[in-house]
């Protein structure tokens, strides 16, 4: 289950908003019967590259066994 304040991951490429497969997010809001959340894409810097309203199959929680990742935007 996702829930608000949750760190999730990216399944796929959104190249509109430059994001990657594997990119991390914040959810900051939780649609009604949690079928759509709110997910908040920032640079390393805080600045906010995007706000989505993405889908379930858009995104997942990260792993207890993963370690995260950084990339440069170009």
């Amino acid at each position: 289950m996702i829930n608000e304040l949750d760190t999730v991951v990216l399944t796929h490429d959104l190249d509109k908003h430059g994001l990657k497969k594997g990119d991390i997010g914040a959810v900051v809001h939780v649609g009604p019967q949690a079928k759509s959340f709110e997910v908040e894409f920032v640079s390393g810097d805080g600045t906010t590259i995007a706000v989505l309203t993405l889908s379930e199959q858009d995104i997942r929680p990260v792993g207890n066994q993963e370690i995260l990742h950084v990339r440069e935007m170009v």
